[in-house]
């Protein structure tokens, strides 16, 4: 399993994050925790921007599981704009860009936690291209997703549509910080000091 090592950016987000896990590790005390068989737990994200990746760290260690990154074969674009157009024609096109990686064992696991960021109110077209990649049958399937404003989308539609066969669980959402904010506001900034 690839398992990037955590930035400062990622140490402060799981310091905000620890709710997640107060209290004796809220997801193994709560309903999720009820429906998760015995066995071998992965957690694969996407992550753009890095929350995903930090709530995708947090639960690996609260429920010692192991870690994958879902990475396309070709990288999004680092500009957000550029991404947010591309990711919007993959969608429109039905298409599933390939991965760079699969999970081999992926057989070996009864539990896969997979987080995401929703991008156009849904799943980012890799996701999807994970999920066709993978057999998920009969494993407990619980998304970790991380939105901009917008909730959920059709998210869990196209979880149960690509893996339908997966035991599709309640999981955890969590608004995250705005990208898109952020860069009207150092826009709106950068108008303002050309206007002087």
């Amino acid at each position: 399993m690839n398992q990037p090592d955590p930035t400062r950016r990622e140490f402060l987000m799981t310091s905000l994050l620890l709710s997640l896990v107060a209290g004796g590790a809220a997801l193994a005390s709560s309903a999720v925790a009820a429906e998760l068989p015995q066995g071998r737990i992965l957690v694969a994200y996407f992550s753009r921007s890095g929350n995903t990746r930090t709530v995708a760290g947090q639960v690996r260690r609260a429920l010692r599981a192991d870690l994958f990154e879902i990475l396309p074969e070709n990288p999004y674009p680092d500009d957000y704009f550029e991404t947010v157009e591309q990711a919007q024609q993959e969608t429109e096109r039905g298409y599933e860009p390939p991965l760079k990686e699969t999970v081999a064992d992926i057989g070996a696991y009864g539990t896969v936690f997979l987080g995401f960021p929703i991008w156009g109110t849904t799943a980012p077209p890799v996701i999807r291209s994970f999920l066709s990649a993978h057999d998920l049958s009969s494993k407990t399937l619980v998304p970790l997703v991380t939105h901009g404003g917008y909730g959920l989308g059709d998210s869990r539609e196209v979880l149960a549509q690509i893996a339908p066969a997966a035991r599709l669980v309640e999981g955890f959402t969590m608004e995250g910080p705005q990208e898109r904010q952020t860069i009207e506001q150092v826009m709106e900034w950068l108008d303002r000091l050309d206007a002087r």
